[in-house]
């Protein structure tokens, strides 16, 4: 197996540098070819060790690849950990991955710098890939910072769009205020444990369960500071609330990017994180209730900016940012297997949902405002059909006990257990979660109502018209202005069509391994030790009151009602609800003013700052008495020296004979 792990994990970097070398020196099908074979194969190769596991043929495997670090106590190796954790994320990773780059063969067709772009989506996929299979902590902030590196480079690929440019700065400079801490995280646990290796951290971390560290002047909890610190990372990496402003602008990359980012790779970094090191999480109590806390009130918060947002992928980019806060309380009520089933399964349908919310994109040339939209399930009907699956799996629409799309799985799973656990931070996370579910219910049918129902509000639109440079002339007595949305090539339809499959399926084949840790085929553990597994919550989850299984599915149907009566049966009630309570509608529309707030306490600060050190100290200071001033001596010692220049030889011989005496007087003085 360890020539097929090597493969999985460094095919798509050699792609990306052939990509990246030939770039516009060959034929953009090349670069293409290159990558999204490369893939394909990796793909094709993590299933097998993903249903290995599922099965309980396979058992965890380290493969050595070179020797990295040795510096007196601290060495370690690069090696890649293949266990039952990271088998779920190399099929998640590299299936997502090889059909957002089919997607983008029919997406990115017209852009010039296609090799450029596919270059980075599979070096994307090899930072990922590092992380998930790193087996020390130096080797997972490697590909951590990999992922951000390349997350800039992608959202920023139309670097002369300013907006374009203006969020890769900002997802770099958010997570790096993330990063930060997950470094401290890092340094903290080497201090305590004297050791990167996660193996040996996890077996040694129930010992220190107890035990304090002096931190900022103060004793404190080991186990709890360190894992803060490593969660903070998780914040900024998976955007949590107050680390979360960056996501909502990554929408300014292609959209194949936001599928790749959004669904399975970066922003699942940090879930996964928590859940490689959860025996360590596991002895720090403060820390679960805080990551219970903050992802309970990031999936509240980012559902209620979801229901007024008029950009399709903001809408979808909230509603991931939501779904990760479910991930997070989940983890931190201790059903990390519930937390990475959401995560396996929110991969397909989100990355569905992206990837269709582009085609809609693609069919209305390039406009993302819904309110242009209307009508369209009819001019593309596979579209329509894909974001109908994903968009049912979201809500988590299903039948219990008979069957269910992949959201009613996972997203009950977590509620009951949140529910099951039983503390008072649980059950907060409980009624969070199902008013989110309820408004993730509202907002995803308010946008498959505005999109594909109604009357086609694309005819009246000029914006679309003139984008289109359509003249009267030109569109002659089509009513519809010379504009006809039209469905997407089939490269751009065959992924949704498989992921499709994925959003409807993966919730109910996979449920028990997941959640139980077995397998119906073979009774054996699934997890393999490779995350915490609380048995005693497994089976309190599946105890818990009907009324508590039944509240996602009422909130669900809730939800759509909702968003039935105010955008199909009586379109006007939005605007009435603006109007009575238009200053609700602009807080939440305008994100909590995060953004706002952050300007004013964080970048204003900082540039006037910068202005001060570059008027006071750059150009007041260094400028004045460095160049500029010594310029100035020079200056005005040259242009005295000219004085005494006179040109004669007489004058020069004078001057030499007053300095010849003057030198023997002082000799002999």
């Amino acid at each position: 197996m360890q020539t097929q792990i090597l493969l999985i994990v460094f095919l798509p970097l050699l792609a990306s540098i052939i990509a990246g070398l030939v770039n516009k020196n060959a034929p953009s099908v090349f670069a293409k070819s290159i990558t999204t074979g490369a893939l394909f194969v990796s793909a094709a190769l993590s299933w097998p060790i993903f249903l290995g596991f599922l099965g309980g043929t396979a058992t965890a495997e380290v493969v050595p690849v070179l020797k990295w670090v040795q510096s007196g106590d601290m060495t370690f190796d690069w090696a890649l950990r293949v266990d039952a954790l990271t088998a779920v994320m190399l099929v998640v990773i590299n299936s997502v991955s090889a059909l957002v780059h089919l997607y983008s063969w029919g997406y990115m067709e017209e852009d010039p710098d296609q090799p450029r772009f596919f270059a980075y989506l599979s070096l994307f996929t090899f930072a990922m890939l590092m992380l998930v299979t790193a087996d020390n902590l130096v080797q997972m902030f490697f590909g951590w910072e990999g992922v951000g590196l390349a997350s800039y480079l992608l959202i920023g690929f139309w670097f002369k769009k300013p907006s374009a440019g203006a969020a890769a700065i900002k997802a770099f400079v958010v997570n790096r205020v993330g990063d930060l801490g997950f470094m401290l995280g890092i340094f903290g646990t080497f201090l305590v444990f004297q050791t990167t290796s996660i193996s040996e951290i996890l077996e040694a971390a129930p010992a220190m369960s107890g035990t304090t560290i002096g931190f900022l002047g103060m004793r404190l909890y080991t186990m709890d500071i360190l894992c803060i610190l490593l969660f903070i990372g998780a914040m900024g990496k998976s955007a949590q609330l107050f680390l979360h402003t960056w996501l909502p602008d990554a929408m300014e990359g292609p959209t194949p990017v936001s599928a790749l980012i959004h669904a399975a790779t970066m922003v699942t970094a940090g879930v996964f994180m928590v859940c490689r090191l959860s025996p360590m999480f596991e002895t720090a109590p403060t820390a679960l209730a805080i990551v219970t806390v903050v992802g309970a009130a990031t999936c509240f918060f980012a559902a209620t900016i979801g229901t007024t947002q008029w950009d399709i992928k903001r809408v979808i980019a909230y509603s991931t940012c939501s779904q990760l806060g479910y991930m997070f309380f989940a983890a931190g009520v201790g059903a990390y297997g519930v937390a990475m089933f959401h995560l396996f399964t929110h991969a397909f349908f989100k990355a569905l949902l992206f990837l269709g919310a582009g085609s809609v994109i693609h069919a209305m040339h390039h406009e993302q405002d819904m309110r242009y939209y209307g009508d369209l399930r009819k001019k593309i009907p596979i579209t329509f059909w894909a974001m109908m699956a994903g968009t049912l799996a979201i809500t988590g629409v299903g039948v219990l006990g008979v069957f269910g799309f992949a959201g009613f799985y996972s997203k009950d799973a977590i509620l009951e257990a949140a529910f099951a656990r039983g503390t008072g931070i649980s059950q907060f996370a409980f009624w969070a979660g199902a008013v989110a579910a309820l408004l993730t219910s509202f907002y995803s049918w308010r946008l498959m109502f505005l999109t594909f129902w109604g009357k086609p509000r694309w005819i009246d639109s000029e914006h679309i018209q003139h984008s289109v440079h359509k003249t009267p002339e030109e569109a002659g007595a089509d009513t519809t202005g010379g504009y006809k949305p039209h469905e997407s090539p089939w490269s751009m339809l065959i992924p949704l069509i498989l992921l499709t499959v994925g959003a409807v399926l993966a919730g109910y084949i996979y449920k028990y391994p997941f959640i139980d840790g077995s397998s119906d085929a073979v009774n054996g553990a699934f997890w393999g030790g490779s995350i915490y597994f609380n048995e005693n919550l497994v089976h309190a989850l599946h105890a818990v009151p009907l009324w508590v299984k039944l509240t996602a599915t009422v909130v669900m149907i809730t939800g759509f009602i909702g968003a039935y009566i105010a955008y199909i049966a009586k379109p006007d009630i939005p605007a009435k609800f603006v109007e009575n309570f238009g200053w609700l509608h602009r807080f939440v529309y305008n994100k909590w003013y995060f953004d706002e707030l952050y300007d004013r306490i964080f970048v204003k600060p900082a540039f006037w700052l910068g202005r001060q050190f570059w008027k006071l100290g750059d150009i007041g200071t260094i400028d004045r008495f460095g160049p500029n001033g010594i310029a100035w001596v020079v200056e005005r010692s040259s242009g005295a020296a000219k004085t005494i220049q006179s040109g004669y030889l007489y004058t020069y011989a004078l001057i030499m004979l007053l300095g010849l005496i003057a030198a023997i007087t002082w000799v002999l003085l």
